[in-house]
C-alpha cells in the first residue's frame, strides 16, 4: 500500500522513539497526513523517559495516545515460559512476542479513535512487515497496514538511516537511547534485541554490545543473591513475594538477572524469509527463570512427556516468531502441553552470580519416580517407597 492508496483517511502511527518510527512520523506530517503518534508502554523504558517522548511529539504537533501494555506484555513473556516458546539459540522470541500485542491491544483501539491506518516503522524486507501483517488479518474490523519502508516515495525520502537521522534531528525529536544512524534496539519489558553495523560482522565480538539494563558479568557485584520461584500447574505464581501477577515477578526477575550479568544469547537465526541473521538479546528476568522451570521439566515428566514437550514448543517457538501464534495448530499446540504440565507444581531457589545461575535448592512432588543409590546403601539404584524417610527403599523398583 503506498500514500495515495489512503490520503484523506487517519493514520494511528505505533511510535517506539526509535530512529525508524520517528523518521515515519516526519513523513507523514510532510505529506499532510492526519497522524495519531500512538506510544504503547511495553517497560521498555522508564516514566520520565515515555512522559518526555510524549510531550516532545506534542510540541512537534502531534496527536499523541500513550497506552500502558506492560501488564499484557508480561502476561504474554509467561507464556513463552511456560510454554519454552524460544527460536534459534534460545531467543525468547521478545520482539515477536511484542508485535502480538502491539496489534492485539491497539488495532481495535485505533479504529475506536477514527484511525483507519495503521503505520509502524519496521524496516523493508524484514520479519516485522509480516508479523504486523499477519496479526492484523486475523483481526475483525482491521485497520489496513501500511508499511512506510515498502512505499517507493518513503524510501526516495528517506534513502538511509543518515537521512532519517538528519530529518529528525532538524526537527529537535528525541530519541531512544538504543537507536542512532547504524545502531537499533527494541525492547520491551521481556528483553532487548541488539542490532548495528558492526554486529552484521560475524568477526565482531559480542562485547561490543551495549547492553540496555544488564551489567556485564564482569560488572557485576561479588556478592551472590539467591532468588526462591514458586510453580503451580506449570504457572509462576511467585518470585521472592512478588505474587502470581506476571508484571510483578518478571521486574522482580529482571532486576535480578541483570544486576548479575544474566542476559545474553548471541545467535545467528533463521529468519522468515529464509535467509540468517545475527541477532544478539537481553533478557534477564527470562534467562534466570529458565534455569528454574528447566529443572523443574526435568523432574516432572517422564522420557516420553518431556520429548512431546520439546518438540511442542519448538513448533511453538516457530510459531512466536513467525507471527502465528494465533492459528490452530499453535492452539493444539498449547493444550496438550497445558494437559502433560496439569500437576506440575514446585519451588526452586536460583544462586545468581557473576553471569551464572546454579539451581541451590528444589522441593517439588513428582510424578515420576526419582531413583537413588547412597540412600539404599550404595550398591544398588532404588526408588524411595512413597512417603518413607530417605534411606527406605521400595526394592521392586531396584536395578
Amino acid at each position: 500500500m503506498g500514500l495515495d492508496d489512503f490520503r484523506g483517511a487517519s493514520v494511528g502511527l505505533l511510535q517506539s522513539g526509535g530512529l525508524s518510527s520517528m523518521a515515519v512520523g516526519v513523513w507523514l506530517r510532510e505529506q499532510g497526513v492526519p497522524t495519531r503518534h500512538c506510544i504503547a508502554d511495553l517497560g521498555q523504558a522508564g516514566a520520565a523517559e515515555t512522559t518526555a517522548l510524549a510531550a516532545a511529539l506534542t510540541e512537534f504537533g502531534a496527536q499523541v495516545t500513550v497506552v500502558d501494555l506492560r501488564a499484557r506484555m508480561a502476561d504474554v513473556a509467561a507464556d513463552i515460559l511456560r510454554y519454552h516458546a524460544r527460536h534459534d539459540g534460545g531467543y525468547w522470541n521478545t520482539t515477536s512476542a511484542s508485535r502480538f500485542v502491539l496489534v492485539d491491544e491497539l488495532g481495535p483501539r485505533l479504529l475506536r479513535d477514527g484511525c483507519e491506518v495503521l503505520a509502524h516503522g519496521c524496516v523493508g524486507g524484514g520479519n516485522d512487515q509480516r508479523r504486523f501483517a499477519r496479526y492484523a488479518s486475523r483481526l475483525t474490523p482491521a485497520p489496513r497496514v501500511y508499511a512506510p519502508w515498502a512505499d517507493p516515495a518513503a524510501l526516495s525520502r528517506f534513502p538511509d538511516r543518515e537521512a532519517m537521522l538528519k530529518a529528525v534531528s532538524e526537527h529537535g525529536l528525541p530519541l531512544d537511547p538504543g537507536s542512532d544512524g547504524d545502531r537499533s534496539t527494541d525492547a520491551n519489558i521481556a528483553g532487548v534485541s541488539h542490532e548495528s553495523a558492526e554486529l552484521e560482522d560475524l568477526s565482531t565480538p559480542v562485547t561490543q554490545v551495549r547492553p540496555r539494563w544488564s551489567n556485564r558479568a564482569s560488572e557485576s557485584p561479588d556478592q551472590p543473591e539467591a532468588v526462591t520461584v514458586t510453580f503451580e500447574r506449570g504457572h509462576v505464581v511467585d518470585v521472592d513475594g512478588s505474587g502470581p501477577v506476571p508484571l510483578a515477578w518478571l521486574e522482580r526477575c529482571n532486576e535480578v538477572g541483570a544486576r548479575h550479568g544474566v542476559w545474553l544469547r548471541d545467535v545467528v537465526e533463521r529468519r522468515i524469509i529464509g535467509t540468517v541473521c545475527r541477532g544478539v538479546y537481553e533478557a534477564p528476568g527470562l534467562e534466570l527463570l529458565e534455569r528454574a522451570w528447566s529443572r523443574v521439566l526435568q523432574a516432572s515428566l517422564d522420557t516420553a512427556g518431556r520429548e512431546l514437550y520439546h518438540r511442542l514448543a519448538s513448533d511453538l517457538g516457530a510459531a512466536m516468531y513467525e507471527a502465528r501464534w494465533l492459528e490452530p495448530a499453535a492452539d493444539a499446540a498449547r493444550a496438550a502441553i497445558d494437559v502433560l504440565l496439569a500437576d506440575v507444581s514446585a519451588r526452586v531457589t536460583l544462586i545468581a552470580h557473576r553471569g551464572s545461575v546454579q539451581v541451590s535448592a528444589v522441593d517439588i512432588d513428582g510424578r515420576v519416580p526419582r531413583q537413588t543409590r547412597f540412600g539404599s546403601g550404595g550398591n544398588r539404584w532404588s526408588v524411595p517407597a512413597a512417603g518413607s524417610h530417605p534411606g527406605a527403599v521400595d526394592h521392586s523398583h531396584s536395578i
